[in-house]
């Protein structure tokens, strides 16, 4: 069997993308690889479980030795790289973990793909593909009326989380160009949808709204971002992997700039209509608290380069996607209230004390 191996593969992005892959019958297996920290959750992938075409190997990519043995063992014909610590407030406040994962590991990462890659035969070697999953939050931060990202956009991370993954890109470009790997690099914007741990913005405001907490809206709740539903960004790295140029980057968007307080008021909406309270709205829970230090003000993505060269569009308007995404979470409270641990609240405690 022709198998990807996959690193990150329980977490928010990687898990949607491996029930995605293994929903169609004939792809190839999948070799999962995932530290399981917090955000990792095997019961993401309850429903693959019995399919003999997924493996699962709890490990640290920072671990030489286990990666070069999977490789060695499952031969795949590409490597998907979507582990890393994710988020900004986490960098904040514990940088360490972000330089050591998204740094170290994407370097240890490469140096066992490219010892495997370089053994490979001629036209195993010549199809092989290293992808590299990353985020528009290098690029930092544009004013209201700047030109959105592009793939030519200069590097200007601002928080400790983008500076590691900026370089984690770079060592990916590096790789390519000093020793020939074949690359690609996917930049996205902000990612919504199942499975999303309710540390982040949209699956917060949806959990707390429903246990009747606070929304909390940092500063003004004129940040914007750029809003990408989970399914498309995997629809957009499975046409990248099929017939991206290696050596290149793509930007993928979902060409949906909003404000965080529309978010939160669009949710808010969402929720009356679906599951109304008794009384009132649930608008009436927003509350803001102090912005976080190095907030950027606004991230967006021109995604066109995907779209003339690979012929992708995502399929979901914002609209259409949150209302997908809220009924998820209604649908889905065992999931939500499991991975909702003492350590998760603890750290929302600390994080929104102000």
């Amino acid at each position: 069997m022709s198998h990807i191996l996959v690193t990150g593969g329980a977490g928010f992005i990687g898990a949607n993308f491996v029930l995605a892959w293994l929903s169609d019958k004939s792809a190839d297996g999948v070799i999962n690889v995932d530290k399981l920290t917090y955000a990792g959750n095997r019961k993401t992938l309850a429903s693959v479980d019995d399919d003999p075409r997924h493996v699962f190997s709890q490990t640290d990519i920072c671990d030489r030795a286990a990666l070069d043995e999977l490789l060695t063992t499952y031969r795949p014909r590409a490597v998907l790289h979507f582990a890393a610590e994710s988020h900004v407030d986490r960098s904040i406040h514990g940088p360490a973990e972000f330089i050591q994962t998204n740094i170290v590991g994407t370097f240890t990462l490469l140096e066992a793909v490219r010892a495997y890659w370089s053994g490979l035969e001629d036209v195993a070697k010549a199809d092989f593909r290293f992808l590299h999953v990353s985020t528009d939050e290098v690029f930092g931060s544009l004013g209201p009326a700047d030109h959105q990202f592009s793939e030519t956009t200069p590097y200007a991370p601002n928080s400790p989380y983008s500076a590691s993954k900026a370089a984690s890109d770079h060592l990916v470009r590096a790789y390519h160009h000093t020793y020939g790997l074949p690359v690609l690099t996917t930049n996205c914007s902000n990612n919504y949808g199942p499975y999303h741990f309710p540390e982040k913005l949209i699956p917060l405001m949806i959990t707390n709204a429903l246990m009747g907490k606070p929304l909390p809206v940092y500063g003004d709740g004129q940040n914007v971002r750029d809003w990408l539903y989970v399914r498309d960004h995997c629809s957009a790295i499975r046409e990248v992997l099929a017939r991206g140029r290696p050596g290149e980057t793509y930007n993928v968007g979902g060409w949906n700039e909003k404000t965080n307080l529309d978010v939160v008021h669009t949710l808010c909406d969402l929720l009356d209509q679906f599951k109304p309270k008794a009384n009132g709205s649930y608008r009436d829970q927003i509350t803001f608290v102090k912005d976080r230090p190095g907030h950027d003000r606004r991230y967006a993505i021109d995604a066109r380069k995907l779209e003339r060269e690979l012929g992708w569009k995502p399929a979901e308007t914002f609209e259409s996607g949150l209302g997908k995404t809220v009924q998820w979470y209604l649908d889905n409270q065992p999931w939500v209230e499991d991975v909702m641990s003492g350590e998760y609240r603890n750290w929302v405690a600390k994080q929104y004390a102000a």
